[in-house]
C-alpha cells in the first residue's frame, strides 16, 4: 500500500506539473476565454467546434445553461425547453458575469483540453487521498498533508472559475498560479516523508534562512512574471511593434531580482563547497536557474518566441519544486532522506 501511495503521489505530481504547463500555453495562446463560462464550455459539457452551433435555431431542443451568441452577447438557456418559430426572449437570460462574447474553436478547445487535465489532476489526488489514510496510525502528517491538497485542488478549481469570470483579471491569474505552487510544496513534502532515510545533512543557520530568501523570492518573481506578462498581452492586443518597448519598472524589477536569485545560489554553492557538500537537487537547481535567466534574455531580445514563454514558467515551476525539496532536506531536525 505504501508504494500504491509513493506512485499516486508521483502521477499527481506529473499531472500537476502537466497543468502548469498546459496553463502557460494557454497564456501565450490567448485561450483564456476560449470557454466563457464554468465549469462548461458555452454551456456544453464538450464544447462546440463551429461558430454556427452557438447561433439561435428554430424548433430546436435546448436545455438549461446551453450558451447561444446573439447580438454579440452571451444569452443562456433559463430552463430545458423547445424552440419555436420565433425567438423568444423569456426563455433566455443574459450571461451577466461579464460581456466576452467570442468564439474561435482554436481558443475553446486549448482552454477545454487545460480543464480536462485539471479534473484529472484532481481525481489523481483524490486517489492520492485515499490511499494516504493507511498512513493514518504510524505518520497522521501524511493523511493530513494530503487531504489539505485535496481542499487545495477544489479551492483551485474555484480560483479557475474566478478568473473566468473576472474575464482573465491579472491578480486572480497570480493567485492561480501562486496556488498551483504551494500543490506542488505539498506533494514533495509527501515524497519526501516517504522516502528512505539517510544520514543528517550538516548546515549553518545561514545556509537555512538563505534558501528560504531563495526560494521566497522565486515564488515572488513568478507572481510579478504574471503581471509582466499581462502588460506584454496589452502591448500585443494593442499591435505595439516593440512589446517591452517601453519595458514597465516591474519589468527591471523581475529581472534584477532573478540576479539576486542567481547570487543567493551561488553564496549557497560557496558554502556548500567549503563543508564538501554535494546535493543532486542543488545541482538541478542551478542548471535551472541558468535555464530561467536564458528563456528571459530569448524573451527580451528576440519579443518573445514560439514556445519561450511556457518555457520561462515550466522551468520556474521546476525551479520551485527543486528548491522547495532542498530545503527540505536542509531544515529537517530528522533523518533526511535519500532524493
Amino acid at each position: 500500500m505504501e508504494n500504491s501511495f509513493i506512485k499516486s503521489v508521483k502521477v499527481s505530481l506529473v499531472i500537476v506539473y502537466l497543468v502548469i504547463a498546459a496553463g502557460s500555453i494557454v497564456r501565450m495562446t490567448g485561450s483564456g476565454m476560449g470557454c466563457p463560462d464554468w465549469p462548461k464550455c458555452f454551456g456544453y459539457w464538450i464544447p462546440p467546434t463551429e461558430r454556427v452551433q452557438l447561433d439561435w435555431k428554430p424548433n430546436q431542443e435546448y436545455l438549461k445553461g446551453q450558451v447561444i451568441i446573439l447580438e454579440e452577447e452571451l444569452r443562456v438557456a433559463k430552463t430545458d425547453f423547445n424552440s419555436g418559430a420565433n425567438y423568444d426572449k423569456n426563455n433566455w437570460e443574459f450571461y451577466t458575469q461579464h460581456d466576452y462574447a467570442l468564439f474561435n474553436a482554436y481558443h475553446t478547445w486549448i482552454e477545454y483540453l487545460n480543464r480536462l487535465l485539471g479534473v484529472l489532476a484532481g481525481l489523481a489526488v483524490l486517489v492520492m487521498t485515499v490511499l494516504s489514510f493507511w498512513f493514518w496510525k504510524k505518520k497522521k502528517v501524511i493523511t493530513v498533508i494530503s487531504f489539505l491538497i485535496l481542499l487545495g485542488m477544489g479551492f483551485q478549481a474555484w480560483l479557475g472559475k474566478t478568473v473566468v469570470d473576472s474575464n482573465l483579471a491579472p491578480y486572480r491569474i497570480t493567485i492561480h498560479m501562486v496556488m498551483a505552487l504551494l500543490i506542488v510544496l505539498g506533494l514533495i513534502f509527501l515524497l519526501f516523508k516517504t522516502r528512505k532515510k539517510t544520514t543528517p545533512i550538516p548546515t549553518s543557520p545561514l545556509m537555512k534562512i538563505l534558501a528560504l530568501g531563495a526560494v521566497t523570492l522565486t515564488l515572488f518573481q513568478i507572481g510579478l512574471g504574471t503581471r509582466v506578462r499581462q502588460f506584454v498581452d496589452l502591448q500585443m492586443h494593442e499591435a505595439a511593434s516593440q512589446w517591452l518597448d517601453p519595458a514597465p519598472l516591474k519589468f527591471y524589477v523581475h529581472r534584477s531580482l532573478s540576479l539576486l536569485v542567481l547570487a543567493v545560489h551561488l553564496a549557497l554553492f560557496w558554502m556548500m563547497r567549503k563543508i564538501k557538500l554535494n546535493l543532486r537537487v542543488f545541482n538541478q537547481i542551478l542548471g535551472l536557474i541558468g535555464l530561467e535567466i536564458f528563456t528571459g534574455i530569448l524573451m527580451f531580445y528576440l519579443d518573445f518566441p514560439f514556445s519561450s514563454q511556457p518555457l520561462h514558467l515550466i522551468i520556474a515551476a521546476l525551479l520551485f519544486g527543486a528548491q522547495s525539496l532542498f530545503i527540505l532536506k536542509i531544515i529537517t531536525k530528522e533523518k533526511s532522506y535519500d532524493l
